[in-house]
């Protein structure tokens, strides 16, 4: 007979070790089971592109708990399995080794692989991603003989690997084949300020650079461009996104397709599966109440702890105030809100004191800023967004102002 937990969680990133975390602090007595996919305890992803790669923590340090912390809450974790397939007749999950596991509720928290390069070359050796402790250990044990290294992605992934490679005094060329970076979550100026800061550094940073191939007998040794050029690399690290984990859940009939569909307690279209985190597509007050997905730390941790209460018989509706971070070389970004669809996008303070915000408006109401060094504006700002304050473009544009004026003061949208 498979062994049956009162809770099952599979995805022991963030998203499942939270849930975890928040129904034992809940004083939830069942049994619970955590799967992940690799042999680790749950860890903290985003030092793995930051302080992990760079060497300033060890692996140790990004445990998101000690190993005797999941024996004394009881949490069983089964490590190195994948669920391949949900049978929610049965109420069991099937592992990649045959076994089976039986749940009473179910939590999918499972993240996404990284999207893969779809071009000649793309299974080459020295062609990796930033997704897992291996990933990051495979590329740092291959520095020592890689001087010349090529990043694909423009987005977070890719320019804070390339931010920590140059450090390193590697010859990077970063590769976006849109016509800026971050073109998917912020707005003009902060692009153009982080392309210029991560030239200034050194990195050979283009814009509208699309690949058509890698080249190598057996590993990597060139890229190739759209336009006919042929790039060095002795290493190529892909950071394109992600593919949310959801197979098993779409092929069990769970509604869903980019992501798998959630209601705002997290609660899939199968009975007693609930889903959260970077594979959840939910409908987001902040983006107009149309689906997303929202990969952060943040939003995962969140939907736990609604799924955790969920669970447990508590009231509980995600609508959590979505926000983000990124560091790179000196630069603590911040950001708050969603900044898709805004009309203009107000410029606080100047860029080269390198300490400076972004306000995003939609028909005058404030929906994200971007901090860069500005830990106040971040503050005051989530406010603002939260409130859905109306303001004047040219009146915030004044630095010399706080935020806070606004939050007492501005009607609400």
């Amino acid at each position: 007979m498979a062994e049956l937990f009162d809770v099952l969680i599979v995805g022991a990133g963030h998203g499942g070790a939270q849930t975890a975390i928040s129904l034992r602090n809940l004083g939830f007595t069942g049994s619970i089971g955590l799967v992940g996919d690799e042999p680790e305890l749950p860890y903290e992803r985003p030092p793995l592109s930051k302080e992990y790669l760079s060497g300033d923590k060890p692996f140790e340090r990004i445990h998101i708990r000690p190993a005797t912390y999941w024996v004394e809450k009881d949490i069983t974790l089964v490590q190195g399995q994948r669920v391949t397939a949900v049978m929610p007749g049965e109420h069991s999950v099937q592992l990649v080794d045959g076994s089976t596991l039986g749940y009473r509720h179910l939590v999918w928290a499972t993240g996404g692989d990284p999207r893969k390069l779809s071009c000649p070359g793309a299974n080459l050796a020295g062609v990796h991603a930033v997704r897992n402790r291996a990933d990051v250990d495979a590329i740092v044990a291959e520095l020592p003989q890689t001087g010349q290294i090529v990043v694909i992605g423009g987005g977070y992934i890719g320019l804070e690997a390339a931010a920590v490679l140059s450090k390193f005094g590697k010859q990077v060329v970063l590769l976006e084949a849109l016509p800026r970076v971050l073109a998917r979550v912020a707005g003009e100026d902060l692009s153009s300020f982080f392309e210029a800061d991560h030239r200034a550094h050194g990195v050979d940073l283009r814009t509208a650079a699309a690949v058509v191939a890698l080249h190598g007998e057996g590993r990597v040794s060139s890229v190739e461009l759209s336009s006919g050029e042929m790039l060095p690399a002795d290493m190529v690290i892909v950071g394109i996104g992600i593919v949310p984990c959801v197979e098993p859940l779409l092929a069990a009939g769970a509604q869903g397709g980019n992501g798998v569909l959630v209601d705002t307690q997290c609660r899939t279209s199968l009975p007693d599966v609930f889903a959260l985190g970077d594979c959840a597509a939910h409908a987001n007050s902040f983006a107009d109440g149309n689906q997303i997905r929202l990969e952060s730390v943040q939003n995962a941790n969140d939907m736990a702890t609604v799924v955790a209460k969920t669970i447990c018989g508590q009231e509980a509706i995600y609508a959590a105030t979505p926000w983000f971070w990124s560091n790179q070389y000196d630069l603590k970004l911040q950001t708050v809100g969603l900044s898709g669809g805004h009309d203009q996008a107000v410029l606080r303070g100047d860029p080269a004191t390198r300490s400076f915000s972004v306000v995003y408006l939609k028909q005058g109401k404030v929906i994200a800023l971007d901090c860069v060094n500005n830990v106040r504006d971040y503050s005051h700002g989530r406010r603002l967004v939260e409130l859905g304050t109306m303001v004047d473009g040219a009146e915030i544009a004044d630095s010399t102002r706080q935020l806070k004026e606004w939050v007492a003061s501005a009607p609400a949208a």
